[in-house]
């Protein structure tokens, strides 16, 4: 049989999708997957007109959301948090050597 296209729709469209054409859905990204409703599908493999078994497993994606980290493609990496607002950077924070103070303190 052919794999059909899942990229597009939503979990449950995806999931009632799967049934009808007789292949099993895995979403490692996902574990409470059979919970899922509202999110995409924005990546799968094997991708959409392959040929596989009936009963076979296609695996796909989902997009993260507007608060998970923009949609769910490229290098994950940790973001550190900028300064706070309504203040200056501290000069700490940035690399090289700080500043030291103009004038001496027991001068003549």
């Amino acid at each position: 049989m052919r794999v059909p296209r899942f990229v597009g729709l939503m979990a449950m469209d995806a999931r009632e999708t799967a049934a009808k054409h007789g292949v099993r859905l895995a979403a490692p990204d996902r574990p409470g997957f059979d919970d899922l409703v509202l999110d995409y599908v924005v990546r799968q493999y094997p991708p959409p007109d392959a040929e596989i078994p009936r009963g076979a497993v296609v695996t796909v994606w989902f997009d993260l959301g507007p608060h998970g980290g923009g949609g769910g493609a490229g290098v994950r990496e940790p973001r550190r948090p900028g300064p706070p607002g309504g203040g200056l950077r501290r000069e700490l924070d940035e690399s090289g050597q700080p500043e030291v103070g103009v004038g001496s303190v027991g001068g003549p």
